[in-house]
């Protein structure tokens, strides 16, 4: 019978897809502009040699700038126009939530609805072009100072090099950024984190090719490369289960009695995910981490004695660098939660349209706690986090195994589809609603 069902349901959504003529415009303008994206990974920089520049790389790619690769789509590695992808503007975006919350200016901005929202989301682009300058200056002179066997990586440097690295690699930001608030207002899903998914995945067949060719020449034993494929399997459903959970608040909405009829009396639920932050924190560390890392990553070796002390704590499996990323990974997951959820407005509105708790008294009672379960959901959610990203990149660092089977690539890869497929289910689902509406106001007509 559920299996019948099931197909029956599935059949439902089917025939609702096609004729759901908007979902597929959105899907179409999605797809078209993740295309435009892949296309821009191949356009190098001008006055770089590539011959050079990818041996240098290949003899780097083992450390931090290898995950500033996986990020950006291997767009670091080739540095081309979109080398620094969408992270400086995820990093002016992390700025400017933090500045919310301690400037009383920006805070009374965030509370005037759409119109202060224009205004954060102007100043969070004027950010996004500071940020991207200095991080593309310090790739310019980073570059100027790569050199190996086959030469110097750019073909004539100076400051023309560094001005036209600097122009390229903001419009190439510039342009991601716009591309990604297009996706969200006018295609499937959420366009920044689409952008990260989409360079992601494009990468996954290369890296499975990569690690079969490691145990084909022996550098990865087969039980090893069997065991990460199991992990991978293994995390994805972990990832899935965690992703899904809830803790679900019993809302009670008293009776009320209007003119001869009595109304309400009906419960709810009130959802409150395990993971409330969801694939935030991962990428808002890996950001802040990235940003001042992948400039001393360029100069380790030809910068002073110092530097090249911090770039070898900060490479990737070292204490300090684990250490630093899971503390920001706690960090961004109870600072976003509670930027995403607010247990005082939660109980303001339930007060306000008669709904309680029960055994809880509604005003301040409530939201201490909504704040108390939030907080016990978050310290869960925050462990899990943390456990997701910290075993595969010790594993990473140990085995020297693809950055593409870690826990935050594939952390990104499912929260991110789960999202999307949940968006196209309820774009399925108005679409059905329009239907029942246009034929239920012909039969009133008729």
């Amino acid at each position: 019978m559920s299996s019948a069902a099931e197909q029956l349901a599935a059949n439902m959504n089917f025939g609702a897809f096609s004729k759901a003529t908007e979902l597929k415009k959105r899907i179409w303008f999605t797809l078209g502009a993740l295309i435009v994206y892949r296309l821009g990974t191949y356009i190098p920089l001008p006055g770089i040699d590539p011959v050079v520049l990818n041996d240098i790389f290949s003899q780097q790619s083992g450390g931090i700038l290898g995950m500033f690769d996986m990020f950006s789509g291997g767009a670091l590695g080739r540095m081309t126009i979109f080398a620094l992808n969408i992270m400086p503007y995820i990093s002016a975006a992390i700025i400017m939530q933090l500045m919310t919350s301690v400037s009383p200016k920006l805070a009374a901005l965030k509370k005037e609805g759409e119109s202060g929202r224009k205004i954060i989301n102007q100043y969070t682009r004027y950010g996004t072009v500071v940020i991207t300058a200095l991080q593309a200056f310090g790739i310019a002179a980073g570059l100027e100072g790569m050199t190996s066997s086959a030469g110097s990586a750019v073909i004539d440097p100076g400051a023309f090099f560094r001005f036209t690295t600097v122009v390229t690699l903001v419009g190439g930001t510039i342009f991601l950024m716009w591309v990604g608030e297009q996706i969200t207002a006018r295609g499937i899903g959420n366009g920044i984190s689409l952008i990260i998914f989409a360079g992601i995945v494009a990468n996954l067949p290369s890296a499975l090719a990569g690690t079969l060719e490691l145990g084909r020449t022996g550098a990865l034993s087969t039980l090893l490369i069997v065991l990460l494929l199991a992990m991978s399997v293994g995390v994805i459903f972990f990832i899935i289960f965690v992703e899904r959970a809830q803790r679900r608040l019993i809302v009670q909405y008293p009776k009320r009695q209007q003119g001869n009829k009595m109304t309400g009396g009906e419960s709810s639920h009130l959802p409150l995910k395990v993971n409330t932050a969801g694939v935030i924190p991962p990428i808002f560390a890996s950001s802040i981490l990235l940003m001042p890392i992948t400039v001393i990553g360029f100069s380790a070796g030809t910068g002073p004695e110092w530097l090249n002390t911090v770039a070898a704590l900060l490479g990737r499996g070292q204490p300090l660098y684990l250490a630093i990323y899971i503390s920001l990974i706690v960090f961004f997951a109870f600072f976003y939660t509670a930027v995403v959820f607010n247990p005082a407005d939660t109980a303001d509105n339930l007060k306000k349209y008669g709904g309680f708790i029960p055994g809880i008294r509604p005003g301040k009672n409530t939201s201490e706690y909504l704040d108390r379960v939030l907080t016990r959901l978050t310290v869960t959610g925050s462990a899990y986090l943390a456990a997701v990203c910290l075993l595969p990149e010790i594993l990473i660092s140990q085995y020297s195994v693809p950055f593409y089977f870690g826990g935050t690539s594939l952390l990104i890869v499912v929260s991110v589809t789960l999202d999307t497929v949940a968006q196209i289910q309820s774009h399925l689902l108005a679409h059905q609603y329009e239907g029942l509406i246009k034929k239920s106001k012909l039969k009133g007509r008729k």
